[in-house]
C-alpha cells in the first residue's frame, strides 16, 4: 500500500505494517518518518532493534539471519535495513521477495533507502514490499508545499509568523529543510513561544544556500537568470576568486563542445555520457544545453571567458565579475551570442 507522506501520522495510529519502506532524497523528511515509526514500534512492544547497512559488502544472508533470529530478551524486534542506494541489487531483490512472501510474526521490518528510479516501481521487489506493507515516496518540497511545511513546523515549536516572514524563511533555505528545521530552533532559542515580526526573521534567518561553482553550472546549464545572479553575486561576496569561477565555465563549455564532436561523429549518447563523466543527475541538464547551443555558441562563449580572463590578469580593463556574469547570461542564452560581446 502506497501513502503520502502526510498520512504516514495518522496510518500508524492504526495497526502496524509488517514492513515500511520510505525512499527519497530528502533527509530530513526521511530520517523523521523513519523515527515515527521506530517510536510507534516501540509503543507497541517492539523493544528490540537491529540495524542492517547495505554496502558492498553486505551479505542478504543477513536479512534471513535476522528474520529468523529470537532475541532473549523480547519478543517483538525490528529490523532497520538501510539502502545506500535506491535499488537492492539482484541478490537484495531476490531476498526481499522472499521475505515478503513469509514475514515473520511479531517482526517489523523497516527499509530506507534512497531516491527510487522510475523503473524500479515495475520491479517485482517493488511490488512485493507494495503488497505487504507500506511504501512511502518523499519528495523535496518546494512552493506553496514548503511555505506550509515551515508554517506547520513552527508552530509546532509555538511560533507564529505573519505569511511574508514565512516567505522569506522559506525563500532563504531554497527547499533545505535541515537548514530551514535550524534556523527555527534558532528562533525559538532567541524569542521563545509566541509572534515573531518579519524584521525579526530578517535579523536571525541566515542565507543557507551554499553558493558554489557546481551550483552556477548546473543553473548555467538550466539557464536560471536569477539563480545565476543570486550565485555569483554570493560568491564574490564569500571571497570566492574569479579564476576558479572561470575554470569551472570554460571546462563546463570544453566538455560540451567534446561532446556534441562525439554526438556528431555517431556515438553512443550514454557511453559519450560516461566517458566525460556526466552522471545521471546532470545528463537532462546537458542535453537541453546541448539542444540550446551550437558549437559555434560554445566557441563564443570562450572567446568571451578569454576577455574575463585578462581583465582578471591586468592585461584589460573592466570589472572581471561583470564580464563573468556577461558569460553566464551568454551560456543560458539569454543574451545574443556573438563574437567579442
Amino acid at each position: 500500500m502506497q501513502l503520502k507522506s502526510e498520512q504516514l501520522a495518522a496510518a500508524l495510529k492504526k495497526d502496524l505494517s509488517p514492513v515500511y519502506f520510505i525512499s527519497g532524497d530528502e533527509p530530513l523528511q526521511l530520517g523523521e518518518m523513519a523515527d515515527a515509526i521506530r517510536a510507534a514500534a516501540r509503543k507497541a512492544g517492539y523493544d528490540t532493534r537491529e540495524v542492517l547497512a547495505v554496502d558492498a559488502a553486505f551479505s542478504w544472508n543477513a536479512l534471513t539471519e535476522a528474520a529468523g533470529s529470537l532475541s532473549i530478551f523480547a519478543d517483538k524486534k525490528i529490523i532497520d535495513l538501510r539502502l545506500a542506494t535506491g535499488s537492492p541489487g539482484v541478490d537484495g531483490a531476490k531476498a526481499l521477495i522472499a521475505y515478503c512472501e513469509h514475514p515473520p510474526e511479531d517482526t517489523l521490518l523497516l527499509i530506507t533507502a534512497a531516491k527510487l528510479a522510475s523503473a524500479s516501481l515495475k520491479t517485482r521487489w517493488f511490488q512485493a514490499l507494495d503488497k505487504a506493507g507500506c511504501v512511502i515516496k518523499v519528495w523535496p518540497l518546494d512552493g506553496q508545499d514548503l511555505i506550509r511545511w515551515v508554517q506547520q513546523r513552527m508552530l509546532a515549536r509555538g511560533l507564529k509568523a505573519e505569511t511574508d516572514g514565512i516567505r522569506i524563511l522559506a525563500d532563504r533555505i531554497e527547499g533545505n529543510l535541515l537548514a530551514a528545521a535550524q534556523e527555527i530552533e534558532k528562533l525559538y532559542v532567541l524569542y521563545g513561544e509566541g509572534q515573531l515580526s518579519r524584521q525579526q526573521i530578517v535579523d536571525v534567518v541566515a542565507d543557507s544556500s551554499r553558493f558554489d561553482v557546481f551550483k552556477l553550472m548546473d543553473s548555467v546549464l538550466a539557464a536560471k537568470v536569477g539563480r545565476i545572479l543570486k550565485i555569483l553575486s554570493g560568491l564574490k561576496a564569500e571571497g570566492v576568486a574569479a579564476p576558479v569561477v572561470l575554470w569551472a565555465l570554460t571546462r563546463e563549455v570544453r566538455v560540451l563542445i567534446k561532446i556534441k564532436r562525439a554526438l556528431a561523429s555517431g556515438q553512443n549518447r550514454a557511453a559519450v555520457f560516461k566517458n566525460n563523466q556526466i552522471w545521471d543527475k546532470r545528463q537532462q541538464l546537458v542535453s537541453e544545453a546541448l539542444t540550446r547551443l551550437s558549437e559555434t555558441d560554445l566557441n563564443n562563449i570562450l572567446s568571451l571567458s578569454a576577455k574575463a580572463d585578462r581583465q582578471i590578469k591586468g592585461r584589460e580593463q573592466g570589472e572581471p565579475w561583470e564580464t563573468l556574469f556577461a558569460t553566464c547570461l551568454m551560456f543560458a542564452s539569454k543574451l545574443p551570442v556573438r563574437q567579442g560581446t
